[in-house]
């Protein structure tokens, strides 16, 4: 059973952090590069909460949002 979870260790350490190593050892050379991923993660959100506030714009202008407070059965 000793050498299932040493398994387990090995997998994680040697091969599935390697890039999370890889980059811990870049930021003491280039931080911007060095959270990149963290950057990615940025943008996707900005990108994601623009189109969510165009979408209900739209349905705001064209009347078909529900603004009464008993458009859901838990509300009212």
């Amino acid at each position: 059973m000793k050498a299932f979870f040493e398994g387990i260790q090995s997998l994680f350490v040697d091969f599935l952090f390697l890039p999370m190593d890889w980059l811990r050892e870049l930021e003491l050379t280039n931080w911007w590069l060095a959270n990149i991923l963290n950057w990615v993660f940025i943008i996707v959100c900005i990108v994601a909460t623009v189109y969510w506030t165009k979408q209900l714009n739209i349905f705001k202008n064209n009347g078909e949002d529900n603004d009464d407070t008993t458009a859901h059965s838990f509300l009212g």
